[in-house]
């Protein structure tokens, strides 16, 4: 029985997405492609590995032990090619974080600048990714660290709180909403958003929200930064569901009222992930500390279990 990196990655691709199709796209394969990789890997082990149904599909007990494996494979060889690139490039490594939106925006930027101007032989290749791909890509070794909110499940994860990272209401002066000190995201969507543009991560996460309501806002913009956000709600095109820290630079700039959500999914904390904390490269080891270092003075480790909703 013998199973490539491809094959393997494609599995882990297909049980994330819980979808051949969904995973052949992720892997960058044709459902073709995909679909006789998978018929190849169940024909070599002489047993299912995926369970279909109407909605895709799971895998089967020989399936899910192939999962551990297999991530345990992908993590090593991504460990490895970091590990070895030291030697490939004038003793240089490329260490790889993925972080959602808010995290790029408010904390991980500006650490990452004083991290690569103190160690000139490290290069980094920041990922910004919704909090819940962020989990699949660090659990399948394809990034080292992982910064999300915890909303998410990050599984079997070890994390550390780095520091709250609370979603709020931005208005101008004068609109209906600025007076109130809080108020339900349902409350809000009477009224126009400005939001960021398709793909973003919170976007994204917004518009999970929105979908159990059986209600869509309507968005008058979408726009690529917080900082334009912030100038198209302070002149009064609508309103936005911003980090409440990524506000607080621009409020110096733009006259905005800021009003807490009430919901239980906006009062997130930001978590810094790894597989194991014991098992990073010497350069994710290195900015895992500074970044815990630059968290919030109550951080503290949590090294397992499931979180968020």
């Amino acid at each position: 029985m013998t199973y490539d990196l491809t094959d393997l990655q494609l599995f882990l691709q297909v049980v994330d997405q819980g979808s051949i199709t969904r995973g052949a796209d992720r892997s960058h394969l044709s459902l073709a492609s995909a679909s006789a990789r998978i018929k190849a890997m169940e024909k070599a082990l002489g047993a299912p590995l995926l369970t279909r149904h109407r909605r895709g599909v799971v895998p089967s007990p020989a399936g899910w032990l192939l999962v551990a494996h297999a991530r345990e494979v992908v993590r090593q060889i991504a460990r490895m090619r970091s590990e070895l690139s030291r030697y490939s490039d004038g003793l240089r490594s490329t260490l790889v974080i993925s972080a959602n939106t808010s995290a790029t925006e408010t904390l991980v930027s500006s650490v990452i600048v004083d991290f690569m101007a103190d160690n000139p032989d490290i290069d980094l290749e920041l990922e910004e990714r919704p909090s819940h791909e962020i989990v699949a890509a660090v659990t399948d070794g394809r990034a080292e660290l992982g910064i999300i909110a915890d909303t998410v499940d990050s599984g079997r994860l070890e994390r550390a709180v780095l520091r709250p990272d609370p979603l709020v209401v931005i208005t101008r002066p004068g609109h209906p909403l600025a007076a109130r000190a809080h108020v339900a995201f349902s409350e809000c969507l009477g009224h126009p958003f400005v939001g960021f543009t398709e793909g973003n991560p919170l976007q994204e996460h917004l518009s999970g929200q929105t979908q159990p309501l059986g209600l869509r806002p309507r968005y008058r913009a979408h726009l690529p930064t917080t900082e334009a956000i912030c100038n198209a709600v302070a002149v009064g095109v609508g309103i936005a569901v911003v980090p409440a820290r990524a506000v607080v630079r621009w409020q110096r700039t733009y006259d905005l009222r800021v009003v807490d959500l009430t919901n239980s999914w906006a009062k997130r904390n930001l978590l810094l992930c790894s597989r194991r904390w014991s098992g990073l490269s010497e350069a994710a080891a290195a900015l895992a500390a500074r970044l815990k270092a630059h968290g919030a003075p109550a951080a503290a480790p949590d090294d397992g279990g499931a979180e968020g909703a």
